[in-house]
């Protein structure tokens, strides 16, 4: 096909706490379109395995995907819709923060120590209830802390003190585990594919784990890390002896505080986010034929080169030999230099002295104006 045919691939990641993907992608398409009536838009929003992946899935599959809810317990134990997609070929993605997200108000409103990821646990009992076989779980934008035990133990998972009654599966409630039962857990799981999708390769415990790396956002106090980051390794360590496999120490184990560690110790598989999402979507079959790209986020700086989503599409634009361009609501300066080595030109929203207030909630009309201007700048340069 042609490549005089305008057709141009819109990859953005969501722009948090402004749009979710699928609308970046409709913004930027209509800036496209001012400048180039006759475009042939190919949305395909993009996600890291974290909050908005499932949407992102599922708008860019469309009739080859639906969503559906399970009703499980939050992260404070009250129940909570959880949104979940089911594919066409058989595939389950699950989004963590729906069950357990960090943008639940009621849960961030009890102390993190008593918070727990039982609704995740939950959820994925409710997908081999339903006979799924092959899970993929975006890791990311969780409110928990806890390990995983949540998870595990609503799994089947018997957490005791040393009396043998019952723990609750909080960094509060850890902290008299003294043994772990397997004998209940749910034998179809270990039946599943899973394959677990973060951009977070930390191990589970330590200084670079995840109660002292992402402890602090979800309400963990400087005095707290020590002691939370003992018992998840007292934790981490029966729960390994139990089920007969390692796995705190593994990448990505640290993920959504913990859950990462939870999901390996059962067998799943950690991949790239981005690289999982940019498959399940097909972005190398959109990129065959296309004469631009344009990826994006909320904020550009140096870990966007860390694999996260709009480096994946920048990867995969180049290996198509499709010139690619960052646009982002805003890109930090000291990070310019290495941005401007991975993309075709790097582009921020505001035009001009604004505050971040305006540029959130103007988001879509900087995103189509902005689109519009690179799109009449790409033809001056063709």
């Amino acid at each position: 096909m042609p490549r005089s045919r305008r057709i141009v691939v819109i990859a953005p990641d969501s722009f948090k706490g402004s749009l979710a993907a699928p609308d970046v992608c409709a913004a930027i398409g209509r800036g496209i379109t001012r400048a180039w009536p006759d475009a042939e838009l190919r949305a395909r929003p993009m996600a890291d395995g974290g909050e908005g992946t499932l949407d992102a899935v599922l708008a860019a599959v469309g009739q080859a995907g639906t969503r559906r809810v399970a009703r499980v317990a939050g992260a404070h134990g009250s129940t909570v819709d959880a949104g979940f997609g089911m594919l066409a070929d058989g595939v389950a993605v699950v989004e963590v923060a729906q069950a357990v997200g960090i943008t639940d108000a009621a849960a961030m409103a009890i102390p993190v120590v008593e918070r727990d990821t039982s609704g995740v646990g939950q959820l994925l009992s409710t997908l081999l209830d339903s006979g799924a076989r092959r899970i993929m779980i975006g890791l990311g934008g969780s409110s928990t802390n806890d390990g995983g035990a949540g998870l595990l133990a609503a799994l089947g998972l018997r957490l005791l003190d040393a009396s043998g009654h019952p723990v609750r599966p909080t960094p509060t409630g850890l902290a008299a585990l003294a043994r772990i039962d397997a004998t209940a857990l749910d034998a179809r799981i270990g039946q599943v594919e899973i394959t677990i999708m973060s951009d977070v390769n930390n191990a589970l415990t330590g200084a670079r784990g995840a109660t002292a790396i992402f402890g602090p956002q979800k309400g963990v106090a400087p005095a707290q890390v020590a002691p939370i980051d003992a018992t998840l390794a007292r934790f981490a360590s029966l729960a390994e002896a139990a089920l007969g496999r390692r796995a705190a120490d593994n990448p990505g184990a640290g993920a959504a505080g913990g859950l990462g560690f939870a999901l390996q110790l059962l067998g799943g598989e950690f991949r790239s986010g981005a690289e999982v999402v940019a498959g399940l979507i097909g972005l190398d079959a959109a990129l065959d034929d296309a004469v631009w790209a344009i990826t994006g986020e909320g904020r550009s700086d140096a870990q966007t080169l860390l694999r996260k989503a709009p480096f994946v599409v920048a990867e995969r634009a180049r290996a198509h030999d499709v010139p690619i361009s960052l646009l982002s609501g805003a890109i930090d300066a000291t990070a310019l230099t290495e941005l401007n080595a991975a993309f075709d030109g790097c582009f921020a929203l505001p035009a001009g002295p604004t505050t971040l207030d305006a540029c959130i909630d103007g988001a879509a009309l900087l995103l189509a104006d902005r689109a519009e201007a690179m799109a009449r700048l790409f033809s001056a340069q063709s």
